[in-house]
């Protein structure tokens, strides 16, 4: 297929005819709704989505080891002996598994699917294609490549460092090279955003940034900005060290580089789902988005809250007081653009919901579309997001994080953020973004539906026991089934609320993982579908707010204003942890545990 700058129209292969009628279907055709776009964009979009896939896949599968895990310990007691599953798949241990769970979810995941969808929804909103193809088709090529090089050194055992990788453990060049390059990818989708950015303005002097493609930009620009800490950390001093530049390195500097990418990723996660929440689920549920203005003022929020990783380092030696204390004020500032969007996407759930005539306080509720497996998977991600967000901004307390750090509150903690509010989301978008892609059916409506439901079942029994565990100082990262914990548990004199903590994560973990399966089937259900449309697939985009962008300040609409001021503060604030942490000590060499 060659690229032309008319709509893409993809002419379907001739079904093969069903057995049992014999008659054969018409020739049909179909096309998506942005204009110019080109054969090889979508292919592109498709890439970086079924990247994103595989790595579901394979993190779903490493989290139902990770349940198996929590529940061996009745296994034993039910049939009499354990049974390692790790060894079954050919991993040497449970942190080679836990080390491909974190990172295929929090980095394949997310990334990729990123790079999809928010280069779908900038196109849209310009109405144009992304004018670098070059860009575009390097980003699809280094983020394979990243991905395959890592994960052969996951699989290998040669890099078994877990998700957050701290020096002094230490992996083969090969993984961080790897993650280099995924990250470069992102880069390169943001470089192209913003070259089509001054195209469009070239074309429409004086127009205000359509807000589809606003809020997709800002996402990449804070993300973009975040990932520096951890490029510094890998290309200045992880590799030198690995490759014999340097003998030793400083495991506490490091790990101050690492957060300052470390807890921005969290909204590099969430953001492409605050894209769809408030650019696609309204018109989902027939409902309105109110202001243009409070939704770029809650992804500008974003961008310049984003140095706040030192909450994950309250109980780290270095670190002054001053600067916890900066951050912890940070920290709660960077909820409120959350709570704004609480209310505001509530209230255009309520206007859909009363439309479609529901009446009193919460009779709206019931009114929504909860049929549509792409609206009541977001809506139930929704949910276990409050819960996610409430939790997050009660360990993020100086006080009680001294309690919960580094326990299972914390995986409790996460699996409903990234865990619900993201994943589920993703799989929910799915439902309408694969369709839109490939111009087939979706398949197995009433099961996509159910899924989102065990989804948010298996979470709320997995994110209850580890957060009763970690209250009760049951350790996050670590095998409680390995010693010194195992002859606690053999014993009898482990604390029984550890126990209960296991059952209840085994148990809904299990559920998670027969949820993942269903949406798998759907999914290939749908891409092998021999149904195909036959009308032109339209992304369901609010048109426009209620308070429209003439109400929103144009200074909004200054990306490079914005850029500068986030950069500014994001080094003033680091500037003073990293001030008061000088010198930096290289004392470690490096070491593999597993």
């Amino acid at each position: 297929m060659t690229d032309t700058l008319e709509p893409a129209t993809i002419d379907a292969p001739e079904p093969v005819p069903e057995p049992r009628i014999g008659t054969p279907t018409e020739r049909t055709s179909w096309r998506v709704d942005i204009p110019g776009i080109r054969q090889a964009d979508i292919r592109a979009v498709k890439w970086q989505l079924y990247l994103s896939l595989t790595g579901l896949a394979l993190g779903v599968l490493m989290g139902a080891l990770q349940a198996s895990n929590r529940g061996d310990f009745i296994l034993e007691e039910w049939f009499g002996r354990s049974i390692d599953l790790y060894d079954a798949v050919g991993l040497q241990s449970y942190y080679q598994g836990l080390t491909l769970h974190g990172v295929t979810l929090a980095l394949v995941f997310t990334f990729t699917f990123a790079n999809a969808f928010l280069s779908l929804t900038t196109m849209k909103g310009f109405g144009r294609p992304l004018v670098s193809a070059a860009a575009r088709d390097a980003s699809v090529t280094l983020a394979w490549i990243g991905v395959a090089m890592a994960g052969i050194a996951i699989l290998a055992n040669e890099a078994t460092v877990l998700f957050t990788f701290y020096p002094p453990l230490q992996a083969t060049s090969i993984f961080y090279v790897g993650a280099v390059l995924l990250v470069i990818s992102t880069w390169l989708v943001l470089l192209n955003m913003l070259l089509t950015l001054r195209a469009w303005r070239a074309d429409h002097p004086g127009e205000r940034i359509p807000l589809l493609s606003y809020v997709s930009i800002m996402s990449y620009i804070m993300w973009f900005l975040a990932s520096l800490g951890i490029a510094i950390e890998i290309l200045v001093f992880v590799l030198p060290w690995l490759w014999g530049w340097t003998d030793t390195i400083d495991p506490q500097f490091t790990r101050i580089l690492f957060w300052f990418t470390g807890h921005p990723i969290v909204y590099f996660w969430l953001l492409p789902i605050y894209v769809s929440w408030y650019m696609f689920l309204p018109k989902q549920v027939g409902g309105k988005l109110y202001s243009d203005g409070l939704t770029r003022m809650v992804f500008l929020a974003f961008l310049l809250l984003l140095p706040v990783g030192v909450h994950h380092q309250f109980t780290d030696p270095g670190i002054p007081f001053s600067s916890k204390t900066i951050q912890w004020v940070l920290t709660f500032a960077i909820f409120y653009p959350s709570v704004i969007t609480l209310f505001s996407v509530v209230a255009s759930l309520e206007a859909g919901g009363r439309a479609r005539g529901g009446k009193g306080w919460l009779g709206w509720i019931w009114k929504l579309p909860w049929g549509d497996p792409a609206v009541s998977g977001q809506l139930l991600a929704g949910l276990g997001f409050m819960l996610g967000g409430i939790s997050g901004l009660v360990n993020a307390s100086y006080t009680i994080n001294l309690t919960v750090h580094n326990t299972a509150f914390i995986v409790g903690h996460f699996h409903l953020t990234v865990g619900t509010a993201v994943a589920l989301s993703i799989m929910a978008i799915c439902y309408w973004l694969v369709p839109y892609l490939t111009g087939k059916a979706l398949w197995g409506r009433q099961l996509a539906v159910a899924q989102g439901w065990l989804w948010i079942l298996g979470v709320m029994f997995f994110s209850r026991g580890q957060m009763q565990g970690g209250i009760e100082g049951m350790p996050r990262r670590t095998n409680i089934a390995e010693a010194p914990y195992a002859e606690q548990f053999s014993d009898g004199n482990a604390l029984e609320s550890w126990r209960w903590a296991d059952g209840l994560a085994a148990f809904g973990g299990t559920i998670m993982f027969i949820s993942a399966v269903c949406f798998f089937v759907v999914i290939l259900g749908t891409i092998f579908n021999r149904t195909q449309v036959s009308t032109v697939q339209r992304m369901p985009v609010v048109e426009r707010p209620v308070h429209g962008v003439r109400d929103t300040w144009a200074i909004l609409d200054q990306v490079w204003v914005w850029t500068l001021i986030a950069g500014l503060l994001s080094a003033l604030v680091y500037g003073e942890v990293i001030f008061h942490y000088l010198p930096i000590n290289d004392v470690s060499s490096g070491f593999r545990l597993w």
